[in-house]
This record gives C-alpha cells, sequence and structure tokens, in this order.
C-alpha cells in the first residue's frame, strides 16, 4: 500500500487550487459538495463563480502569482489543468510540507483522490494507488450498491449518543458490544427505514447500557470454512463472522489474504499442524474454543476447505456440544470443488461419472487402508485429499484392484491460489505427475472426467503443436 488512506479537515483550513477550464472546474464541483473552503487560481484568468459560492464565500479568486502568494492556513495544494505552473506549484508545496495533488501525475503528488462514496457521515474511500481510477469507480458502484442509504443517519445518530454511552461503559470490548447490539438490532434498523424518533426512544428507554451490553455478550463459537485460498470465495456470512471475531483460531492451509478479511483488532491464533510439523492436537484446539466462549469472547474456528470434509468440525462440534457452548457453522468451498472449478473439471457427468468419492490418503498407511475394489467403477470420480505423499501407494492400489493404468489424472496444488499449478496424465505415472507440482496442498482427482480439464486441453494442444514443430506459448 503505497498511499495511507486519510481524511482531512476541511474546517481546518482552505484548498488551494490551481488551474483552469474544465479539469479545474471539475475539482470545483468535488470541494464545493465536500463543504471546502476554496482559495482558486485560474490561470488563463477565467472565473466562473456560482453566485452563492461568491455570497458565501466558499470560494476566493486569488488573482496573485501563485508561486509566491501567501500558503499560510492552507492545508492541500491541488493542480487540475495547470501546465507547467502545476508543477512548479507541487515543487513549492512539497518545499512548504502540504499536501499537494497534480492531477493524473503521481510523480508530482504527494496524495491522490479515491473513488468516493458520500453517505453524509459516512464516507468511502476507494483507491487504486493511482493505478487505474476506472477500477475504483468500479468498485465504489458495487459499495454504492451495497450501503443503506440511511448508513449516514445511523453514524451521526451513534454520535450524539457515543460520549454519553462512553462514560457510562467504560470497558471496551463491552461498550464494542453494546453499540454492535444497537447497530445490528431493532434500534439500528429503525433509523435506516427512517424512524429516528422511535430509535431515540429506544436507546433511551435503556436505563443500565453496561448491563444490557453484558446481556449480549454470551460466549460463541463459529466453525468456518476459508475455503481453498481465494479470499473472494469467502462466503457473505463468512465475511461477517470473521469481522465479528473477538479471537480467529487458523489452521496454517488458510491463506495470508483470507486472514487479512478478520477485524484488524481479532487476536489472531495459529493452531495447524502441517506434515513434519504437529501442530497443538485437536484436544488443545477444543479446550482453547471453549475457554475463549466461557470468557464471553466470540471465537472463530478458522479451516481451510469446508470444516465438514476432512476437517475434524465434527469432532470440534462434538467437544462444544459436550461443554454447553454455543455455536455455529458456516460451509466453505471444499478444496475439491474449488480446483475443479478453477481447472473445469467436471466431477459428475452425464452417462459418464455418477459418483463421486472423496478420501483422505495423508500417509501410505492411509491408501494401504483403503479398499480400492470400491472405488473401479469407471463411472465413479474418485478425489483424494492430502494424497501427495501417497500417490504411490495410491496408484498401486487402484491398479492391484483393476483400475485402467490409463485412466486420467490430475494434480492440482495451491488451487485458486496465485501460484496454483496443475498436471495431468495417466493412472500409472501418478507418482511423477504429484512430483511435479513442487509442493502441496494438492488434491489428486482420478476418473475420465480429468479428459475434460482445461490443463488436459492444453496438454494435448502443446503436444499436437510439438507434432509439428510448433513451440507453444
Amino acid at each position: 500500500m503505497r498511499f495511507l488512506p486519510v481524511f482531512l479537515d476541511l474546517q481546518a483550513g482552505p484548498i488551494f487550487l490551481v488551474g483552469a477550464g474544465e479539469l479545474a472546474q471539475a475539482k470545483l464541483r468535488l470541494l464545493r459538495a465536500a463543504g471546502a473552503r476554496v482559495r482558486w487560481h485560474a490561470i488563463d484568468g477565467h472565473y466562473d463563480l456560482n453566485s452563492a459560492d461568491a455570497a458565501t464565500a466558499t470560494i476566493e479568486r486569488s488573482e496573485t502569482d501563485p508561486l509566491t502568494t501567501d500558503l499560510a492556513q492552507v492545508i492541500a495544494v491541488i493542480c487540475a489543468g495547470a501546465g507547467a505552473t502545476g508543477h512548479a506549484m507541487a515543487a513549492r508545496a512539497r518545499a512548504a510540507g502540504i499536501p499537494v495533488n497534480v492531477m493524473d501525475e503521481l510523480d508530482h503528488s504527494t496524495f491522490i483522490f479515491p473513488a468516493i462514496v458520500d453517505r453524509g457521515d459516512v464516507v468511502v474511500a476507494v483507491g487504486t494507488g493511482g493505478a487505474s481510477p476506472v477500477v475504483a469507480r468500479r468498485v465504489r458502484e458495487r459499495i454504492e450498491a451495497m450501503l443503506p442509504a440511511r448508513i449516514g443517519d445511523l453514524a451521526t445518530f451513534i454520535g450524539r449518543w457515543r460520549t454519553l454511552i462512553r462514560d457510562r461503559i467504560s470497558e471496551m470490548p463491552l461498550r464494542r458490544r453494546f453499540w454492535e447490539s444497537i447497530v445490528d438490532g431493532p434500534i439500528g434498523a429503525a433509523v435506516l427505514a427512517g424512524r429516528v424518533h422511535e430509535a431515540e426512544h429506544a436507546l433511551k428507554s435503556i436505563i443500565d447500557p453496561s448491563r444490557y451490553a453484558a446481556r449480549q455478550a454470551s460466549g460463541f463459537v463459529t466453525l468456518v470454512g476459508a475455503g481453498p485460498g481465494d479470499p473472494d470465495l469467502l462466503t457473505i456470512k463468512a465475511l461477517r463472522a470473521l469481522q465479528d471475531a473477538d479471537v480467529i483460531f487458523y489452521d496454517d492451509l488458510v491463506s495470508a489474504e483470507v486472514l487479512d478479511r478478520a477485524r484488524r483488532d481479532a487476536a489472531l491464533v495459529s493452531v495447524g499442524r502441517r506434515i513434519g510439523k504437529p501442530g497443538i492436537g485437536q484436544d488443545a484446539v477444543n479446550r482453547l474454543l471453549i475457554e475463549a466462549a466461557q470468557k464471553g469472547q466470540r471465537a472463530v474456528r478458522l479451516k481451510g476447505g469446508d470444516p465438514f470434509i476432512f476437517g475434524r468440525g465434527g469432532e470440534e462440534v462434538a467437544a462444544l456440544r459436550e461443554a454447553g457452548v454455543p455455536y455455529a457453522v458456516i460451509p466453505g468451498i471444499t478444496a475439491g470443488l474449488g480446483a475443479a472449478a478453477e481447472s473445469e473439471v467436471p466431477l459428475t457427468f452425464r452417462r459418464e461419472a455418477l459418483r463421486i468419492t472423496f478420501l483422505t490418503a495423508h500417509k501410505v498407511r492411509d491408501a494401504e487402508a483403503v479398499d480400492w475394489s470400491a472405488l473401479t467403477d469407471t463411472k465413479m470420480t474418485v478425489v483424494v485429499y492430502m494424497g501427495m505423499t501417497a500417490a504411490p501407494a495410491i496408484r498401486a492400489g487402484m491398479l492391484a484392484a483393476g483400475r485402467s493404468p490409463q485412466t486420467p489424472v490430475g494434480v492440482f496444488a495451491r488451487a485458486t491460489r496465485p501460484d496454483a499449478k496443475a498436471v495431468v496424465g495417466s493412472l500409472d505415472n501418478l507418482p511423477a505427475l504429484a512430483a511435479q507440482v513442487d509442493k502441496g496442498p494438492a488434491i489428486l482427482v482420478i476418473g475420465d472426467v480429468v479428459a475434460r480439464s482445461a490443463p488436459w486441453r492444453n496438454e494435448n494442444l502443446a503436444q499436437l503443436l510439438s507434432n509439428f514443430g510448433i513451440a507453444a506459448e
């Protein structure tokens, strides 16, 4: 992040605008809408001031040389359509330590304008570091569509009560819980519906805010599926849980990008384990979840993929139930489905693949314990989790049970992540394919449907081009 989002206090002083033409007028419209006081130097001498602006001194003309005029009290300098004068002005502003923006010229600017969502006291700024204003506008449009029209009214409503509630609830976690219950409950809903007087009456009727907040502070555990790694695959409920959590216990397979979606002040506790690096053990994880809830915390158990598919979510639910701890489960996109979607593997296909089996083969002995004879049906797709180490045993088991050595297979590593890699081939070559992906986590898919995947098509195309002496790009 090159540009830190900040908000200027427009009541602290004027903005000095240098420029002319439509570019300067566009900035004037933005500043006028924000309620700024503007000192404007039009380099072409043409000042087109709104009469209301002139009457209220919202915008004043500055006809002196901008490179020598007094910049005392100026809180920012903006150059739009100012040409070489803008460059010189930027250098002067930098020397004086005043934030400066030269429109569309990052090298001369110390700040940039974001795309803005304005809902009164709620303002959302969207930036791309100056790389693509169009992308920023598209993001703004989506946020505009999501936010309630009166969300600013809700912020204003809370602002009127904030000092009083702070004086009556000294503990920060309890105070946060109080306001969350207001925002998410019927009082917040009344404000958003335009019934502010009703909301005021309801809030005044809370005689003991501290006791009210404590009633809302019962501990709770949410098991959340983080999906295969791409943060955009999180469900809306999962995002809400991450934003509400006081503490998050996460697996090693959870990507850093997913963890970035958590509330900034939530405690993050790693409880995962990987091959060769044993973790704290399932019993210890269960105890941590129970203890957090008993302290009144909202705990999230964040798991890669889905909690109930090789994620030990069932064991944790059993422990929470026995301890009398309330809980909820939010499913995630399991790694097998994420890998299949990314590489266009139809795990089922009419008249071709009618059944799916999900299994895990974390170690060689896991593979040796599988009854492979039940998995030889050519109309069955077999999806193997954690099977890279056991790839030789998986191949041996399926071949011994009678599955054809030419059965299409795919190894899909780090699916949906930026460093994802997929290799495809035949069952007979499974160990060699697994070695090609370098490292996991990886999903193995065995079945004829792999021949319908994008990697398989690309592999065949590369081979065809090679036969004609053409190198594939």
